[in-house]
């Protein structure tokens, strides 16, 4: 089966309420390919790694976390990048890329399908007042250490996080996937217990440790790899066409 491009991008953006968040590169259709889409593979970056896995497996559509077209990006079509887009244009495959809005959605968004792996209840974002708060915050089922809840991060992701362990047990948790570091002085002053992210600033150690509170930096990647893979599912299911992610790994 098939589905009209434009047709699932309608549905996509309809989704995740994409025209209504401001971000730093376009949402959504970035590099146009065929007129029918009978599979997608989505993946988190739009690395060349990804776009070579995508064109192996017959992919009509790549969808990924990380797109192209930055605004701080150098926008000369060279090197690295005309080799992606050369990639993506002779296979005639399209590039759709959602960054804030797959952050943000409460269903199929990075923050809430993390929390979901996680075992995190999810009982809001940290800003009062604010329903698109970029960080969400939740409880544990029952007080874990930050030693114990590391282990279980390493099990889950795959990956051995970095721990700054704080005072006090774990019961209450704030996170926000990728490179969200700078957001743990509002952790700290929301008086969670921990705060978790992709990544971690020389600064973040300090401000963790001089407040007490644990913090883990589980990787950027691998904290992100969830919203893009449901995402994908959400669409398959809705228009019954395949989809299929490649995790192209990635330490950091």
């Amino acid at each position: 089966m098939t589905i009209a491009l434009t047709t699932l991008l309608d549905e996509a953006n309809r989704y995740l309420d994409a025209a209504a968040i401001k971000d730093y590169c376009p949402n959504g259709l970035q590099v146009e390919g065929r007129a029918t889409v009978a599979r997608i593979v989505s993946g988190v970056t739009a690395s060349q790694a990804l776009l070579d896995a995508a064109i192996e497996a017959g992919a009509d559509m790549v969808l990924v976390h990380h797109g192209y077209f930055w605004k701080s990006e150098d926008p000369r079509v060279i090197g690295m990048k005309q080799r992606r887009l050369k990639t993506l244009i002779i296979n005639d495959v399209s590039l759709v890329a959602y960054h804030l809005p797959l952050d943000l959605h409460p269903v199929v968004g990075n923050n809430v399908q993390l929390a979901e792996r996680l075992g995190i209840t999810v009982e809001g974002g940290i800003e009062p007042g604010n329903p698109r708060s970029i960080v969400l915050q939740g409880t544990l089922s029952e007080p874990r250490t930050a030693a114990e809840f590391a282990a279980h991060i390493k099990h889950v992701l795959g990956r051995e996080p970095l721990v700054i362990e704080g005072d006090r047990p774990i019961k209450r948790i704030a996170w926000c996937t990728g490179g969200a570091q700078g957001y743990i002085d509002q952790a700290i002053t929301a008086g969670v217990d921990a705060y978790l992210t992709g990544e971690v600033s020389e600064q973040t150690v300090h401000s963790a440790r001089e407040n007490g509170i644990s913090f883990f930096a589980a990787g950027h990647h691998a904290t992100e790899r969830y919203g893009v893979q449901a995402l994908g599912e959400y669409l398959a299911g809705r228009f019954g066409i395949e989809h299929v992610f490649i995790d192209s790994s990635n330490p950091a």
